[in-house]
């Protein structure tokens, strides 16, 4: 098409940015929409490998989908019956124990008790430096009040969002988990005829491999849960049962996950009047030797019908899923870098080698 009018090309170039920015907009404001939809799609693929080992046990599809929904649903209910009633009365402990710390003591009086605390730790570390750091703490906490009050409102906001947005996730993970064969089909059809089995087996192999590593990844996370909950509970941590819910959690976030969760558990078991620098140092000991079984026993075991990512790929992708993302996004970063990875060695580098 040839413009010759320069007042067309300029109104056509107009509208195309407009349009641009209008579908930008679109994204944007439709974003938590498509958090959902992209959560509930990669639990769904997580589901799938229990469905088709169901289904090879000689049950229908809607009987399988159902078993596995109610399967999940009973398991993690009553994790649920049995942790939160243990987690509000230690949370509500937790809570009186800091009224009681705190007590009638003024800020100047609560950082000067800090800061003898912290000498009794650390008795070797300089006066001067830590009082100038208490006064810079002290003069920070006044000038910002305002904005923490407000942080714990939107904090409180954000958890009845969060679980708003737990529930429509559930509602759409059990759609898509019933209707994953029509939406398969459907997809499939996009493509053409001559080029739909070769779609129809890359696409297989990459919801093979996004659903093991979504076991996997879950099944890391009960291990170290219940190893926890046991070790701690034997060296009579800090409130085992919120601590050990930290370390599940945790665990699902790769790479940094369990380290992460590792160093918040022994900074609580640091706690004074909580725990101790001996139960910290246990639990340090302890987190340290569960990483390395983790890392090198555990993981390669439970990951091995996942496909293999290199080390570097890994880090690349789980930093880029997280700035994109937050949490969802280094969750989904390393399968989605294993999609890419059979696009590539499947596709790609046999196209690069025909002659």
């Amino acid at each position: 098409m040839k413009f010759t009018n320069p007042f067309r090309t300029a109104l056509v170039a107009t509208l195309g940015v407009g349009l641009g920015l209008l579908i930008i907009g679109s994204i944007q404001t439709l974003s938590t929409i498509l958090l959902y939809i992209g959560t509930a799609l990669f639990l769904s693929l997580g589901l799938e490998p229990i469905v088709a080992w169901l289904e090879r046990r000689r049950l229908p599809r809607w009987a399988a989908v159902l078993l596995t929904i109610l399967g999940v649903l009973a398991l993690f209910g009553t994790i649920m019956l049995m942790i939160v009633p243990i987690i509000v009365d230690q949370v509500s402990q937790l809570v009186v124990i800091i009224q009681e710390f705190l007590g009638s003591r003024t800020l100047p009086q609560f950082i000067d008790d800090v800061r003898s605390w912290v000498l009794s730790i650390f008795p070797g570390l300089p006066s001067e430096f830590l009082d100038d750091a208490l006064a810079n703490l002290q003069g920070w906490v006044l000038d910002n009040w305002g904005s923490i009050t407000g942080g714990v409102i939107n904090v409180g906001l954000g958890v009845v969002a969060g679980l708003f947005g737990a529930f429509i996730v559930l509602i759409l993970t059990i759609y898509f988990t019933a209707s994953t064969p029509t939406l398969t089909r459907a997809v499939n059809q996009l493509v053409p005829a001559s080029k739909r089995d070769r779609f129809a087996d890359l696409s297989a192999q990459i919801t093979d491999s996004v659903g093991h590593y979504v076991i996997g990844q879950v099944s890391l996370g009960v291990i170290n849960g219940i190893l926890s909950a046991i070790f701690l509970s034997i060296i009579n941590a800090p409130f085992p049962a919120v601590l050990t819910v930290v370390a599940f959690f945790f665990s699902l976030i790769p790479l940094v996950g369990t380290l992460t969760g590792s160093t918040l558990i022994v900074l609580v078991c640091l706690i004074p009047g909580l725990g101790s620098p001996a139960t910290a140092l246990i639990a340090a000991i302890y987190y340290l030797i569960y990483m390395q079984i983790e890392a090198y026993v555990i993981s390669p075991r439970i990951m091995s019908r996942a496909v293999s990512v290199p080390g570097g790929v890994v880090v690349v992708a789980a930093l880029a899923g997280g700035a994109l993302l937050g949490l969802l996004g280094a969750l989904i970063a390393i399968p989605v870098a294993a999609s890419i990875l059979i696009l590539y060695r499947q596709v790609v580098i046999p196209r690069q080698n025909q002659r």
